[in-house]
């Protein structure tokens, strides 16, 4: 079962698609006006349920996409965790995970244009797939971490190279606005057995750019949940965003950017494909 956040008449709500339908659940379960809401009040088995008497009426036709959690407390992304990367950028596997952040203003959503910034024309893709969390708290130990997982997703976690190299520290070149593409729905995570046999691959403009498989994670998931709970709790509708492959664009050679008029493509067996145009940003003045 699919979960979507999205826009209709100007409002926006949320639901569960199936055949490119849309059940609308705003309000409905519990109350809830959002998804990060119904994870919190742990509804998702009533939302369920509601839809098997309620099938969907909205067209995905007649929608705005949003980010799939537009308003999470935490975004936490994980750098250089697949060997082929760490390897194309020079990097060593440390000892414990790369961990930095996005805000949630960094994102956009799965038919929207991801936006290269007016200072900069090194748009990088980084396709990822993100995992959705539900109110876990801290001190998680690695046995019980999967149970905290509500669901699965794609990310496109588009980075400005030159900006995420100004310091050591990654924060600039990862939040630019709309640069974080995120969706395009929520794929439960007792619909996924096993999401070590899950492959992701990035397209640019229909070139296969990244490919590989959840299973060469080098810190899995259980790792992360649990190292990131020791100094902050897990809450409901947080996002982690698990890393990118290798074949980023700008460790080719030439270097390959995302550029006004390009369609990129982030596809999870078993999830989804999360589809964006790049547009340059307009600056008002």
């Amino acid at each position: 079962m699919k979960f979507v956040s999205y826009k209709h008449d100007n409002v926006e709500k949320f639901g569960i698609i199936e055949n490119n339908l849309i059940t609308d659940l705003t309000g409905k379960i519990g109350g809830a006006s959002n998804l990060k809401e119904l994870i919190k009040i742990e509804k998702i088995k009533e939302a369920k349920e509601y839809v098997v008497s309620n099938p969907g009426s909205i067209k995905t036709e007649e929608i705005e996409y949003l980010p799939l959690i537009p308003n999470p407390g935490k975004i936490i992304c994980v750098g250089l965790n697949y060997i082929e990367h760490a390897k194309e950028t020079n990097r060593t596997v440390e000892e414990n995970p790369v961990i930095f952040h996005r805000f949630p203003e960094s994102q956009t959503a799965h038919k929207q244009a991801i936006q290269r910034p007016s200072v900069s024309k090194s748009l990088d893709f980084e396709g990822e797939m993100a995992v959705i969390m539900d109110e876990g708290g801290k001190h998680i130990k690695p046995e019980n971490a999967l149970k905290h997982i509500v669901g699965f997703s794609c990310y496109n976690e588009a980075t400005i190279r030159e900006w995420q190299r100004h310091t050591r520290q990654f924060g600039m070149g990862k939040n630019f606005e709309k640069t974080g593409s995120f969706g395009p729905h929520m794929v439960l995570a007792e619909d996924i057995p096993d999401y070590k046999s899950l492959t992701i691959e990035t397209r640019l403009n229909g070139e296969v750019m990244q490919n590989a498989k959840l299973s060469q994670l080098i810190f899995d998931l259980p790792i992360l949940i649990s190292y990131v709970s020791k100094a902050m709790s897990w809450r409901a509708g947080d996002v982690l965003v698990t890393g990118t492959p290798g074949g980023v664009g700008s460790k080719r050679n030439p270097p390959v950017y995302m550029k006004p008029g390009d369609n990129v493509e982030v596809e999870i067996s078993n999830i989804g494909v999360l589809s964006n145009t790049v547009e340059d940003e307009i600056i008002h003045k």
